[in-house]
């Protein structure tokens, strides 16, 4: 039996060889590339704009939130869906969905200044979140083995620079133009990835077909909404309010639930077994920690260097300096993209990822003591972004070596809703450090230094928590 599967892999090998020129393995990427670069563009237009958009609707802080909320609930439902569906019917397939509902959702938003129908169009842009481990994936689907790391490289790294490009981009516009134009950029941004991979991407070879699983679809989204809505509106409700431990509570009993039903069911939406082995529970462990430090720097930097002066650590920066002091640390994780595919190669994926966890705690203890200069922050920050870049390339890798070929999409959109976890985590508690120390400014209340530094260090200890659990991951079975 092992035999014949290794010989399987050996012919499926040759086949990509054959029918993979350089050219259009190249061109592949650079499609696949751009669709993660829109969808992590897409996330991030919108955080800067929010304080000014609701005397703009006409509507209260709470329902603008809902913007941020709404993409947040979808997409967690999406992405770990869209990965099954992938690897049933076709990962290309549902790459096109993915990104077709990122126009969409996009061109109703640049339609229309209904607050509800703003946060509809929020809602359906939530499902593109799935496109970046659909196309890590793809990729690792239809290239050959040598391009593989570089190609899972890159796009992770997209990631990272989507956040940086978008928020000094989100600043510009809202100091100088409608935010509607925020929405039209995403909508052409969005067709052209779409018509790209229509005519450029190949769909994978490998699909294994089947029905899909609708019992444990309806349980996830359920306790996956359940989890997530409290973390998003929990500053607003109250962390002791009775719906959010309610709702808190519920998502516990539901993914237990659904634990049990889908180690039961013959054709699972989770394969639990395998998503419940060592090298695979510690990846996505540390892909939260890495999606708390990197979401973390975002709301702690650019608010940061905002502050006033008489705040005793703000620089009075402008919406657009904030932005643009990200804008370096996203350009390092591209740059960085072919180097942490050598160390992957080098190092084993398992010790890459750690080295990128103690970059990014290094960068969060120079965040902690270097506060006096603007490009301190800036330097402190690229260093984030720096190993966070390192340690996303190595987290597809080790799942894809640690999974079986028919289940790829779907461990990889686990993977992705992990850091999109981890993200939340930090919104929440960050939100939480930064208004339990305050200073009163103008009658303006913000946050103390100490604050900041408390927020910092969470995000350093998150770092290096992640770096243990990377070095605890078995290597897996090499990919070259």
């Amino acid at each position: 039996m092992a035999e014949a599967i290794a010989d399987r892999r050996v012919a499926a090998e040759r086949d990509l060889r054959e029918h993979t020129s350089p050219g259009g393995a190249w061109v592949e990427l650079v499609v696949v590339g751009l669709g993660a670069l829109m969808v992590s563009l897409s996330q991030s237009l919108l955080v800067p704009v929010l304080p000014v958009l609701s005397p703009r609707l006409h509507t209260s802080a709470g329902n603008v939130e809902w913007l941020l909320t709404s993409t947040l609930l979808v997409g967690a439902v999406a992405v770990p869906l869209f990965g099954r569906l992938g690897d049933m019917f076709g990962k290309r397939l549902m790459l096109m969905v993915a990104l077709g509902t990122l126009a969409a959702g996009s061109l109703l938003d640049a339609l229309t200044s209904n607050v509800t129908l703003l946060i509809v169009g929020r809602a359906v842009q939530g499902a593109s979140l799935s496109a970046i481990p659909l196309g890590i994936s793809l990729l690792s689907s239809v290239l050959p083995r040598e391009r593989v790391r570089s190609a899972i490289a890159l796009v992770s790294a997209m990631l990272g620079v989507g956040g940086a490009l978008g928020l000094p981009l989100a600043g510009l516009v809202g100091e100088h133009a409608d935010f509607h134009v925020l929405f039209w950029i995403t909508t052409v941004a969005g067709a052209v990835a779409l018509a790209a991979t229509v005519w450029f991407v190949r769909e994978s070879p490998i699909r294994t077909g089947g029905r899909v699983d609708l019992i444990g679809a309806v349980l996830l989204s359920g306790g996956l909404v359940a989890l997530l809505l409290p973390l998003a509106q929990g500053s607003s409700w109250g962390w002791t309010s009775a719906w959010t431990l309610g709702l808190l509570g519920l998502a516990v009993v539901v993914l237990a639930v659904f634990v049990v039903v889908e180690r039961r069911v013959p054709a699972a939406l989770v394969d639990i077994a395998a998503m419940s082995r060592r090298p695979i529970v510690l990846t996505n462990l540390a892909s939260l920690l890495f999606g708390f430090a990197l979401f973390a720097s975002l709301i702690g930097t650019a608010s940061f260097v905002e502050a006033p002066r008489a705040s005793g650590y703000g620089f009075g920066s402008s919406i657009v300096v904030g932005g643009l002091c990200l804008l370096p640390s996203g350009l390092l994780m591209l740059l960085l993209a072919p180097v942490a595919a050598r160390l992957i190669g080098w190092w084993g994926p398992h010790r890459t990822l750690a080295f990128g966890a103690l970059v990014v705690a290094a960068g969060w203890v120079l965040r902690i003591v270097a506060t006096g200069s603007l490009w301190e922050v800036v330097i402190g920050s690229t260093i984030i972004g720096g190993g966070t870049g390192i340690g996303y390339a190595a987290m597809p890798t080790l799942i894809n070596r640690n999974t079986p070929t028919s289940e790829i999409a779907a461990a990889n959109g686990l993977n992705s809703l992990s850091r999109s976890l981890g993200s939340s985590l930090a919104s929440a508690i960050g939100g939480s450090l930064l208004t339990a120390s305050t200073i009163v400014l103008g009658g303006f209340e913000l946050p103390s230094l100490g604050a900041y530094r408390a927020l910092f260090a969470v995000c350093g200890a998150s770092a290096a928590l992640a770096a243990l659990a990377a070095l605890f991951i078995p290597p897996g079975a090499p990919d070259n």
